[in-house]
């Protein structure tokens, strides 16, 4: 949104198109869960009326999620609002699928896929999470025997994780050019399993690790990917032990129908029992999770449809690498290379009843024995079977005229959908103004955790379909996390509700935290003293703003009362400053560093504007000086302008108080629609920019001997002040500001140290000038001198404890560096405040 704002606020066509995508499994679930606490299934329901619960949740969900992002200030085209079951999204679905199949790029067959047991479908390899798990590697003895089949005592031991796939097993694969196997390839292992008499030959494959364990690897292609490719290079069938619900099948023998993991702690036993069970060790290992049910994947080999991506990679990764999409931040760029370098067929079929139906129908008569009906009800389409795919539904079967046709049951990936996103929303295939307006689109911000996901499928969609890349950017933000870094999720009990923070904190500060709190693709903690901060923001620059526009609202008019001809050096210094942020601004949001020029405008607003010129033009306007209040103005307005992409609320409020106030140049009715600042748009000032730093610097000093000898707030202090020559008439004339700013009267500027007194005083030397404040008025020095001896008497203890723990080579040598480093620091920290406070007793004679 902040993006979306500045580049409004520069007068370019601004398109921000919002939607929401199906979510196929995630929507499923929590409609099948909602039927079970009912005692339903989907089953029970049909279909058709499956799809119609499923749309009366989607009616209920759709407005809460897009008022939400309304509440949150997201400025889209909320007329153009999209969702991937629209009609147009639809026939974009149908045009592409039906041109991928007839160039050949759509195919169904058996391969290995990731299978979700809990909510039985297929998986595509991104939707397939990978976590570290504590398990167990068994490394278990398969025997060789002899030419009538009787065992040898001696074999191959192999290491697994899944003793359970043991009867999947259809060969022993070794690298061929492992020496230690060579005289062996060829020979025969009998499976050490119980009830099984099964002999599996030994094998040389390239794939294999030669590194790894003895070098030798079960092949079971029925249940993992390096093995169904190991397995089809040489002609192995695949075996499947476990089911679609995660149970194991017939072909496991005496454990056929235990649950997967019941089964594989039986086998272990049974290998330990049998004499066949060298070894087991503890083993920490990634497992795939489903990412929506997060049940342990299982690797199946199944019918699916698939979309061959290598052509459609090579250009996604072709566009990126020759800059024609740029990623940030850069470092994903070698990410997403990687990934599409290594892309495998894309499984976009999914075992559901809620999206896009996949557009196949099969002729009962040409395939009735691929076309299998189930006791519920249920169409399984087998191995073999013909499919008819077309733009429009077909009536009969192009092969033999019978009209007895059934629709394929499954549907597609909600990814291939939400893939077609930049161009489907902008009315293709059919010819619209908008698509060739924006597409492609300028730029794509979405979380860097779906890269692969979304973006890549965009890209290789985009490309294919409208022959360029659908955008040049992809700007890629982190996660928010909770404070202790943590991700969120429910089971931590860590999830932070934004609506609530929100009402907390106010809607402009929680923006203004999520916006500025993380660098490109970086994860940020989200805090309450963040949120707190930066509500304190808004605060100071609500009541900032208050006195201004007071001010100005008391002034017979802004015309009359300046700007003056020869302005002030505070005048020089806030206008040059502007302009000094404008142009930073400017560069940082064409690099995509929202953050930094976010935190730029706070430490502008706050630090310079309200802080030092809104306080500096008080002493002006109290002795009735109007002469302040056009630059108090247009300061005012260009910080309300430079802020607006990232506090669009209380920005706005503000403004529309000052805009009555800016004269009849301003055409816009709503900051929204402003112009935001530009480079250029006035000269920088660098000579009142420094002269204004000593002045500043000298206010500093002196408040900090205020602070440092505990003057009272509220008394005035003697200060003599010896300028720089290149300064000296800029801090005289501005010494009004420094007696008001550091309550310091009576001030003198003097031209030579001599005219300053040397006793009982405190001095600070600065790069501009000395600042020197006599004491003896100012505090009991005897007080002040026993109050500086009993802190440095502390001081001087602490030192001593310190130096002597560094002395001490136990501590050097047995401390992590890092401890050491710091009890360093900690010394060096007492020393300095030791000299300060030595030096301060001086001072008071």
């Amino acid at each position: 949104d902040a993006l979306i704002r500045w580049h409004r606020m520069l007068g370019e066509p601004t398109l921000w198109l919002p939607g929401l995508d199906h979510a196929g499994i995630a929507t499923q679930s929590v409609v099948e869960q909602q039927l079970a606490r009912e005692g339903m299934t989907r089953h029970d329901l049909g279909r058709e009326a499956f799809e119609e619960r499923v749309w009366d949740w989607v009616g209920v969900t759709r407005p809460r999620i897009t008022s939400q992002a309304r509440r949150m200030g997201a400025s889209c085209d909320w007329e153009r609002t999209a969702f991937t079951l629209d009609p147009t999204p639809r026939d974009a679905v149908r045009k592409t699928f039906v041109d991928l199949f007839e160039d050949g790029k759509i195919f169904r067959g058996a391969r290995i896929i990731n299978w979700d047991p809990q909510m039985l479908t297929a998986l595509s390899d991104v939707e397939v999470e990978y976590e570290e798990e504590e398990g167990y590697l068994w490394h278990v003895r398969y025997p060789f025997v002899d030419e009538r089949g009787n065992e040898l005592d001696d074999g191959v031991v192999i290491a697994t994780t899944r003793p359970e796939t043991i009867p999947a097993d259809v060969a022993i694969a070794v690298h061929p050019d492992d020496e230690r196997w060579q005289p062996h390839l060829g020979r025969h292992v009998r499976l050490p399993l119980r009830g099984f008499d099964r002999l599996i030959p030994l094998i040389a494959d390239s794939g294999v690790d030669l590194e790894f364990g003895t070098g030798a690897l079960k092949i079971t292609p029925g249940h993992d990917q390096l093995d169904f490719e190991i397995g089809e290079r040489h002609g192995l069938e695949p075996i499947r032990v476990v089911d679609w619900d995660g149970t194991l099948t017939a072909e496991a023998g005496l454990y056929a129908g235990m649950d997967r993991d019941e089964a594989r702690t039986l086998v272990a036993q049974h290998l330990d029992e049998d004499g066949y069970l060298v070894k087991t060790e503890s083993h920490v290992h990634n497992v795939g999770h489903s990412q929506r049910s997060g049940v342990v994947v299982e690797p199946l080999v199944s019918n699916q449809w698939f979309v061959d991506t290598d052509e459609m990679a090579a250009e996604a990764a072709r566009v990126v690498r020759d800059g024609e999409v740029r990623i940030v931040p850069e470092r994903s760029k070698n990410v997403y290379l990687q990934w599409m370098d290594n892309i495998r067929p894309w499984c976009i079929s999914r075992q559901l009843w809620w999206g896009h139906r996949i557009p196949a129908w099969y002729c009962r008569a040409c395939d009735a024995e691929a076309i299998i009906t189930g006791d519920d009800g249920e169409i399984t389409i087998d191995e073999g079977a013909r499919p008819i795919v077309a733009m429009t539904d077909p009536t009969e079967c192009p092969r033999c005229d019978d009209a007895d046709l059934v629709q394929d049951p499954d549907v597609l990936d909600t990814w291939f959908s939400s893939g077609l996103w930049t161009h489907s929303t902008l009315g293709w295939p059919h010819e619209d103004d908008d698509l060739s307006r924006f597409y492609p689109s300028s730029v794509m911000e979405t979380g860097y955790d779906i890269l692969f996901f979304w973006v890549a499928r965009m890209i290789m969609l985009g490309c294919y379909n409208m022959g360029s890349a659908p955008f040049h950017t992809v700007y890629l933000h982190g996660l928010v996390r909770d404070a202790q870094g943590r991700k969120m999720s429910k089971s931590l009990d860590n999830v932070i509700d934004p609506l609530e923070k929100a009402d907390q904190y106010g809607m402009d500060a929680l923006r203004f935290t999520l916006a500025t709190g993380s660098t490109p693709g970086n994860d940020m903690r989200l805090t309450d003293e963040r949120l707190e901060g930066s509500r304190n923001f808004a605060n100071k620059l609500w009541n900032g703003a208050k006195f201004v526009l007071g001010e100005i609202a008391g002034a017979s008019s802004l015309s009359s009362a300046g700007p003056s001809e020869q302005p002030p050096l505070e005048d020089r210094w806030i206008l040059s400053r502007l302009q000094a942020v404008t142009d930073s601004v400017d560069e940082l949001l064409r690099q995509f560093q929202l953050g930094e020029a976010g935190r730029q405008i706070q430490e502008f607003l706050w630090g310079e504007f309200f802080d030092w010129y809104v306080e500096a033009s008080k002493v002006r306007l109290r002795n009735g000086d109007e002469s302040p209040l056009p630059v108090l103005a247009k300061v005012l307005d260009g910080g309300l302008r430079l802020l607006h992409p990232w506090m669009p609320f209380v920005t706005e409020a503000i403004w529309q108080q000052l805009r009555p106030h800016l004269g009849n140049d301003e055409e816009a009715t709503a900051l929204i629609g402003a112009r935001y600042p530009q480079p250029g748009d006035s000269e920088r000032d660098l000579e009142a920019e420094e002269a204004f730093a000593a002045v500043q610097e000298i206010v500093t000093a002196v408040r900090q001997v205020r602070a440092d000898y505990r003057v009272q707030a509220g008394q005035w202090a003697e200060a003599y002040v010896l300028p720089q020559t290149e300064v000296a008439e800029a801090v005289s004339a501005s010494a009004p500001i420094v007696e008001v700013l550091s309550r310091a009267r009576p001030l003198t500027i003097v031209s030579d140290r001599g005219d300053a007194p040397t006793e009982q005083i405190a001095s600070a030397v600065l790069p501009a000038a000395e600042v020197i404040l006599p004491l003896g008025g100012l505090v009991d020095l005897a007080q002040e001198r026993s109050r500086l001896n009993k802190d440095l008497e502390g001081i001087v203890k602490r030192l001593r404890g310190a130096e002597a723990k560094l002395a001490n080579e136990g501590f050097r040598s047995k401390a992590p560096a890092e401890v050491v480093k710091q009890a360093e620091e900690l010394a060096a920290d007492l020393q300095r405040q030791q000299a300060d406070l030595e030096s301060r007793i001086g001072a008071l004679g």
